[in-house]
């Protein structure tokens, strides 16, 4: 007799090809602007892809716009743009309810996600076997942890700082990233402003810091040259 099958095997069995790996994890990769984060994101579904796994792309608040995810290198995909009123399990249940796969997440922008969307990846991998791979700044324009970024470090099975660098304009490693509001930089105002977009003002934009830097406010003396970046 075969044995009998507890709650979170069927979930599993339900999600993929009947096969229960029991290894999936919940990896957040963080970094400041620069950093390559959506650039990695757009390549490990690429790599996954290739293999024969099935993915679900998700994004939210995209400089690019809604449902589309864009690297600075000039690359992007369609993605499926969430809210806060998005359930992710739901939406992983309905793709398996269409007869549907779905192996893997990719969670781009994910600052911009709730904690309960958080909690949400987290039980899709215990329950439901998906591995989730989210991408996001750790930290705000205040140096102050994003709600959902925060309950990642707490919750994740691997933290990793992507290690491509980010150099302020002294030349010491950027770590932080800093709102300027009219050559000025901000200490206060909403968490999320979008930079490059219709809705972003157009005297407001980011640049990434060292910790010196963004201290004193000190934007160096290529301040006001166009180029600089302007997007969370």
């Amino acid at each position: 007799m075969a044995p009998e099958q507890d709650d979170d095997t069927l979930a599993c069995v339900v999600s993929g090809d009947g096969r229960l790996r029991g290894g999936a994890s919940l990896k957040f990769f963080h970094g400041p602007m620069g950093a390559g984060k959506s650039t990695l994101a757009l390549q490990l579904d690429h790599n996954h892809a290739r293999q024969g796994r099935v993915g679900l792309v998700l994004t939210r608040l995209d400089r690019a716009g809604p449902g589309w995810i864009s690297s600075r290198i000039g690359i992007g995909r369609a993605a499926e743009e969430i809210t806060d009123a998005t359930d992710l399990r739901a939406l992983v249940r309905g793709r398996w309810a269409d007869g549907g796969r779905v192996d893997y997440i990719i969670a781009d922008e994910v600052h911009f996600y709730t904690e309960a969307h958080i909690e949400q990846l987290a039980e899709l991998v215990d329950v439901s076997d998906v591995d989730v791979y989210a991408f996001g700044l750790a930290t705000d324009f205040r140096t102050r942890m994003f709600p959902a970024a925060r309950r990642l470090f707490e919750l994740c099975d691997e933290l990793v700082r992507l290690q491509v660098e980010v150099l302020c304009w002294c030349g010491r490693p950027g770590l932080l990233n800093a709102r300027v509001e009219d050559g000025v930089v901000a200490r206060e105002g909403a968490q999320f402003v979008v930079g490059d977009t219709d809705e972003a003002p157009a005297e407001v934009r980011y640049q990434v810091l060292c910790r010196r830097h963004h201290r004193t406010g000190d934007l160096g003396p290529a301040a006001n040259l166009a180029g600089q970046l302007r997007l969370v």
